[in-house]
């Protein structure tokens, strides 16, 4: 009992603990809807597309939040203008964004001989080194993902099954899907300083998707999907404590495998007692191919 509580009464590993859960309910709020819109691939992208601009933060010697904040508005705003383009998919407009400011934040950190530390940190994380500043800005963050959920659950929820029928019902579509790239920035933002740029997608991801398994709405994923994340956190923390691991990467890893958990336990839940869960819609271009096909 005394291995399980003894991390804890570290005030680093506290604030650690404390950060992980804000984290993890700001991504279950995004990741919900990137889960059930089938954007995965986007949230890979927008994590690796703020590396220019915190390059050129701590090339400058500003703030990395800001960087990274920009930089990930600004690629938020490009998918959101190439979108527009009807002879280009939203994957390539996506993937084209990604590589492009990937490169460009390459070539930035190739200028600096003394990025190799701070690009280890930002692109795995140190939820260790958490302050009390940074769970007042994961705190604003956390109520801000809350106020955009809240208010675009309709809309957000039309696109997610039809977006021409969101249309219809005067929902704005594209505005619905800007706001809705808002909400996953505001959440790889929030999040890269616990985890980094590479394992932010792993608490984006794995936690929803856990909790789809037992959920029969939206709100409900959302709830879980912060329970899956914060017992990937603790869980995360105390291994890291004890086996001297990577604190992000054990969180991140913890909630995968918390998926792989969940998802074993549905399908045993299945053989033994089917049961009606929630539905994810199939992506937008894949109930267009079926209504043209012959």
């Amino acid at each position: 009992m005394e291995a399980l509580i003894e991390p804890f009464g570290v005030v680093f590993v506290q604030r650690a603990l404390w950060a992980g859960v804000l984290v993890s309910a700001i991504c279950a709020i995004a990741g919900t809807w990137v889960v059930l819109r089938g954007m995965a691939f986007l949230g890979d992208a927008m994590s690796h597309g703020m590396l220019p601009g915190v390059a050129l933060a701590s090339l400058l010697g500003q703030s990395l939040f800001l960087g990274a904040a920009l930089a990930a508005g600004a690629m938020a705003a490009g998918i959101t203008a190439l979108g527009r383009s009807r002879r280009l998919s939203q994957d390539t407009s996506i993937g084209l964004l990604f590589v492009g400011m990937l490169s460009v934040g390459v070539i930035l950190v190739s200028h600096s001989a003394s990025f190799a530390v701070d690009l280890t940190a930002f692109l795995f994380g140190d939820v260790l080194a958490v302050r009390e500043r940074d769970l007042l800005h994961l705190g604003l963050s956390l109520a801000a993902a809350l106020v955009v959920a809240a208010l675009g659950h309709r809309a957000f929820l039309a696109l997610a099954f039809d977006p021409r029928k969101a249309h219809t019902l005067g929902l704005a579509p594209r505005v619905a899907h800007a706001v809705l790239l808002g909400l996953v920035t505001l959440a790889v933002v929030a999040s890269f300083h616990v985890v980094g740029t590479l394992l932010v997608f792993g608490l984006l991801i794995a936690p929803p998707a856990a909790a789809l398994y037992w959920a029969r709405s939206v709100p409900t994923i959302m709830l879980g999907a912060t329970a899956f994340g914060a017992t990937a956190t603790v869980l995360g923390l105390l291994v890291s404590w004890h086996w001297e691991t990577a604190a992000g990467a054990t969180i991140t890893a913890t909630s995968v495998l918390l998926f792989f958990a969940s998802a074993s336990a549905a399908a045993l839940r299945r053989r033994v007692a089917p049961r009606r869960t929630f539905q994810p819609p199939e992506p937008a271009h894949r109930s267009e191919e079926r209504s043209v096909t012959p």
